[in-house]
């Protein structure tokens, strides 16, 4: 029987042990934290508020995988789509608009060039709808970046992610409670497999008789493997949490055309976030290296004001925080998810995260890199993983 030993709990480590365990290796797990989930973690007590930005996407292969294995759970139920159309709103030249620009809408055609991958967005996009809809469109696609200047960033990786966060209806869910629920599931199913997970258990020498998927951060990685090259850029983030008493009338979501962020009340789909009578939104402002979190903060409260009448007066709790390269990988222009660090690192390790060499959005890529980490200690072919 094959031996494997998975390094970090989070996403991608619960899926590299249970793929394992599902082909029939004995796997054993090592989390440093006191509980599963990394950086899905769902805090306790009466604000459910997920440790940073999250989304599931039904279009890929990581939700067909979950599916298959009854580890969704009850999803938030989505908005009517003209509910949500008409609680959406944007900030578009300082002032709250129900619609983007014309320009914009262009780039959203689904008849659209495909994007080149050696050009950055805001040149390819600004030659397809001039600049106005170019730089809306860059703002408005930090929503599935996490980034302050996704125009920087190669044209093609932009645009596969701006066209998965504006398809309709939405692709993007919210697991009913927070991310807690699914990992519980994925944990349980581990656990039912025979995986061994030890927790509050750090790792500072990998393994010698085992396979290794070091499943955890990319800086983490580094510092384990000793290994300098394991860099690659990501966002950095301002994270604003709020509960505000309830008052009929506040914005689904707002999101900044002027600049990247994006505000959401969660407990529009999902009540179970807070105590009755009151709301929890998430700001997401991404921010440049020389900003601080105050000055993510500050955009924050801008998008606040024109949307949240009444806010300040309405908080009944606040939490201020910054994702630091936690919100997965960029691609600057000329580069691809292939050039990032190689999920193989050789003598039997293997990486597995969301800033790897692997396709798929946010936690797809995390999916993606366990399968294939999985399946190269394994010997077996991914695509039999998937389906076992």
């Amino acid at each position: 029987m094959h031996r494997i030993t998975v390094i970090g709990g989070g996403l991608a480590g619960l899926t590299a042990a249970i793929s394992a365990a599902e082909a029939g290796a004995k796997v054993t797990v090592y989390e440093a934290h006191h509980t599963l989930g990394g950086r899905a973690r769902t805090a306790e007590g009466p604000y459910r508020t997920n440790d940073g930005p999250h989304a599931l996407y039904n279009g890929g292969p990581h939700w067909s995988w979950l599916q298959q294995r009854d580890l969704i759970g009850p999803l938030a139920p989505l908005p009517p789509l003209e509910a949500a159309r008409l609680r959406l709103r944007l900030r578009h030249k300082g002032v709250l608009r129900r619609t983007p620009p014309f320009a914009m809408l262009k780039l959203l055609r689904r008849s659209a060039q495909q994007a080149p991958v050696d050009v950055d967005f805001l040149s390819w996009a600004t030659e397809q709808a001039g600049e106005e809809g170019a730089r809306a469109a860059a703002h408005y696609s930090a929503v599935a970046l996490f980034h302050h200047d996704p125009g920087a960033l190669s044209a093609a990786f932009v645009q596969e992610r701006l066209r998965r966060a504006t398809k309709l209806p939405p692709e993007a869910h919210y697991p009913r409670g927070g991310w807690a629920g699914v990992v519980d599931r994925m944990a349980a199913r581990a656990w039912n497999l025979g995986v061994r997970m030890e927790t509050l258990s750090r790792v500072d020498t990998l393994p010698t008789d085992t396979p290794v998927v070091v499943a955890t951060s990319l800086d983490a990685a580094r510092r384990l493997l000793g290994d300098d090259s394991l860099t690659w850029p990501s966002g950095r983030t301002t994270l604003l949490d709020l509960a505000l008493r309830t008052r009929r009338g506040d914005a689904f979501a707002v999101s900044d055309l002027d600049s990247p962020g994006w505000i959401e009340r969660f407990t529009a789909q999902d009540r179970t976030l807070a105590p009755a009578g009151e709301q929890l939104l998430q700001g997401q402002i991404p921010i440049a290296p020389h900003e601080t979190r105050a000055d993510g903060v500050a955009r924050a409260e801008q998008l606040l004001d024109l949307a949240f009448d009444g806010w300040r007066e309405r908080v009944t709790w606040r939490r201020e925080s910054v994702a630091n390269g936690r919100t997965g990988a960029v691609d600057l222009p000329g580069t691809n998810w292939r050039d990032r660090p190689a999920v193989d690192r050789g003598d039997g390790v293997y990486l597995a995260g969301d800033q790897v060499a692997a396709p798929g959005v946010l936690s797809e890529v995390s999916f993606t890199s366990a399968l294939t980490a999985v399946s190269l200690a394994l010997g077996r072919n991914a695509l039999d993983l998937k389906h076992a």
